[in-house]
């Protein structure tokens, strides 16, 4: 991987490159159109109300070339806060590099200097067997629960 790969906390500044990045992701796991007028809002909010989340970049040579976001769960069997990975995107010509792997590691971090966390959590398409392999080398595990959801 290329030493100039620096990973740091988003700020407004990236939203711009967030909100691309999730239109890419959105047809290469889904197949699903985003507009950029209906996922633009939901980034810049983020933004504005950092109690519900913040992102991380992964930039080289200033460009950003990964993003994910981090929302908050509370615990009150750990009296705690999750951290759960969301929306996690690595431009093609940088994955396999370890990118991830950097973005994993800086949110360790952050979180051992937060008080109150207790995990990290993700979710991943049942297909996606690379990612999998992925988050069990970086020393996540399956859990045993299933997802479920109702969108309104």
């Amino acid at each position: 991987m290329s030493q100039s790969i620096t990973i740091r906390k988003a700020t407004e500044a990236d939203a711009n490159a967030i909100i691309e990045f999730n239109i890419e992701m959105a047809m290469e796991t889904e197949n699903k159109t985003l507009k950029r007028n209906e996922i633009e809002p939901g980034v810049r909010n983020l933004f504005a109300k950092p109690q519900y989340g913040h992102y991380l970049v992964a930039e080289d040579r200033g460009k950003a070339v990964a993003s994910l976001m981090v929302t908050y769960e509370w615990s009150d069997w750990r009296n705690g806060l999750f951290w759960w990975i969301q929306s996690v995107y690595v431009r093609p010509g940088y994955r396999r590099q370890g990118v991830y792997r950097r973005m994993y590691e800086a949110i360790k971090q952050m979180g051992d200097d937060e008080p109150g966390v207790c995990g990290y959590r993700l979710y991943v398409e049942k297909e996606n067997s690379i990612a999998q392999k992925t988050y069990r080398s970086l020393g996540m595990e399956e859990t045993h629960y299933k997802m479920f959801e109702e969108v309104k």
